[in-house]
C-alpha cells in the first residue's frame, strides 16, 4: 500500500486564548511513562508550552509528525518530532462513523477536522482521546526548507518515502509503482525512484510506503488522495 504525507503549516500563538488553547509540549524526561493522550493533556502546565494551537490543528500536526507554525507577529518556526508516549496510533475516522458523528462515506481528513473545529471543547477532546498516541515536539527555526526524516536527512518532495525499518534500510533506493485505479478523487498513478528516509508508526510490512508530498496546503490536498496498491523494488549495484 502506498499512502502519502506532508509537512503542514498552521497558525500558532505565543500565549493561549479561547481559540488557540492546545499546548505544543516538549519532550518530558520519561516520554514513554507520560500516560495516554487524555492524561497528558489534563496534566499539562501552561509554562511548559512551546506554542499554542487550535486543538484540531495540533491533533493533525501530531499525525503528520512535524510541521510549520506561523505566529501572530509573522515569525515562523518548525515543530519537529522529539518523542512519543509509546502508545499505538488509533485512527478516529471509523469510530466517528460508527458513533454517527460522520457519515460512513464522509470520513476524510477535511471532514474530521471540520467536525473537531465545530465541537471544540469536551466533545472534540473525547473523540481525539480515542487515539492514545501523543507526540512531543521541539521548536526549531524555519529555513524555508523541508523537514528531516528519521534518517536525519531533509526530505525531498515526491522522492522521499517512509518505510518499515524492519524490512528496509535508510538510504536505500526504491522503485515504486502504484496505481490509483478507479478510486474516487485519487491521483491516477505514481511511478518512479524514491529513497527510504523516514518511518512512521502506521508504516508496517515489506510492501508499504508513505510518500512525502511536500509542505503546505497543496501538498496536503494531494497527499489525502493517495491510497494505492503498491509494488516496490529494491535497487542495488550490479555485480
Amino acid at each position: 500500500l502506498l499512502t502519502s504525507y506532508f509537512a503542514p503549516e498552521y497558525p500558532a500563538r505565543r500565549r493561549p486564548d479561547a481559540e488557540f488553547s492546545a499546548p505544543v509540549l516538549p519532550k518530558p524526561a520519561n516520554p514513554r511513562g507520560a500516560g495516554d493522550r487524555a492524561y497528558i493533556e489534563s496534566a499539562a502546565r501552561p509554562d511548559q508550552a512551546l506554542a499554542w494551537m487550535r486543538a484540531e490543528d495540533l491533533f493533525f500536526l501530531q499525525i503528520q509528525g512535524s510541521g510549520y507554525l506561523t505566529f501572530e507577529d509573522g515569525t515562523r518556526g518548525r515543530a519537529a518530532y522529539a518523542a512519543d508516549n509509546g502508545k499505538p496510533f488509533v485512527g478516529i475516522a471509523r469510530p466517528m462513523a460508527q458513533q454517527g458523528l460522520l457519515p460512513q462515506n464522509g470520513t476524510s481528513g477535511d471532514a474530521i477536522r471540520g467536525w473537531l473545529a465545530n465541537h471544540r471543547g469536551y466533545e472534540a477532546q473525547a473523540v481525539m482521546a480515542l487515539n492514545p498516541r501523543y507526540i512531543f515536539f521541539r521548536l526549531d527555526g524555519d529555513d524555508d526548507g523541508h523537514p528531516a526524516g528519521a534518517a536525519g536527512i531533509p526530505l525531498t518532495e515526491r522522492r522521499a518515502i517512509a518505510v518499515d525499518p524492519a524490512h528496509w534500510r535508510y538510504g536505500e533506493l526504491v522503485w515504486l509503482e502504484a496505481d490509483g485505479g478507479n478510486l474516487r478523487g485519487a491521483t491516477a498513478s505514481y511511478r518512479g525512484l524514491a529513497m527510504a528516509l523516514d518511518t512512521g508508526s502506521a508504516i508496517r510490512g515489506p510492501v508499504r510506503a508513505d510518500l512525502y508530498m511536500g509542505r503546505g496546503d497543496a501538498a496536503g490536498a494531494e497527499a489525502g488522495t493517495v491510497r494505492h496498491p503498491l509494488r516496490m523494488w529494491r535497487l542495488v549495484p550490479k555485480g
